[in-house]
């Protein structure tokens, strides 16, 4: 980890940040920003164009615009928030490349195991949290398997495939409970 940011500042240090101990100091201390390792970065926005291998977007909607996509400079984007790239800028960094993980994908790890939540109390048998894990590293996988490999087969974005498979998936529910 390069780069951190909270709603008081971003920090950087490129030789890297012990995630561990920012957590450790933001607990302590209220804020990234004071961490002693690394440089206050006097405009937050612009942490979003360090060159990086992965940038986790995991707080702000609307952070990647049609204005600033162009400066993007990661291999993979996750979009832990929800809608932190706009419309405009996603066809944008598909342009370039940038393989962006989309938020409702990323997401699905908490409803998934809301769902694991939901099933356990209606059988009343509880699984332990490795195997939950384990249940939710298989689902999660497989989705991301699978909408990648529509990504690569119909040439479009991974939202759009992920948007595609949940489009059929509920079309094939409805159609075989006799709705449609």
């Amino acid at each position: 980890m390069i780069a951190a940011s909270d709603s008081k500042g971003a920090i950087y240090n490129e030789y890297g940040i012990d995630p561990f101990k920012l957590e450790k100091w933001k607990e302590e201390h209220g804020t990234v920003k004071t961490y002693p390792d690394a440089e206050i970065l006097t405009n937050p926005e612009k942490m979003l164009e360090l060159k990086t291998d992965v940038l986790i977007l995991a707080a702000l909607e609307g952070a990647i615009t049609e204005k600033n996509a162009e400066n993007i400079k990661t291999c993979v984007i996750c979009e832990l928030a929800n809608g932190p790239i706009f419309l405009a800028a996603d066809k944008i960094l598909y342009r370039k490349g940038i393989h962006v993980i989309p938020d409702f994908l990323c997401n699905a790890g908490g409803v998934t195991v809301s769902h694991f939540e939901n099933v356990q109390n209606r059988m009343a048998y509880y699984w332990t949290e490795k195997e939950v894990h384990e249940k939710l590293d298989n689902i999660m996988t497989k989705v991301y398997n699978d909408v990648y490999k529509l990504h690569k087969e119909k040439n479009v974005d991974m939202r759009k495939a992920a948007f595609m498979i949940s489009i059929s998936r509920v079309i094939e529910a409805m159609r075989l409970r006799k709705i449609v």
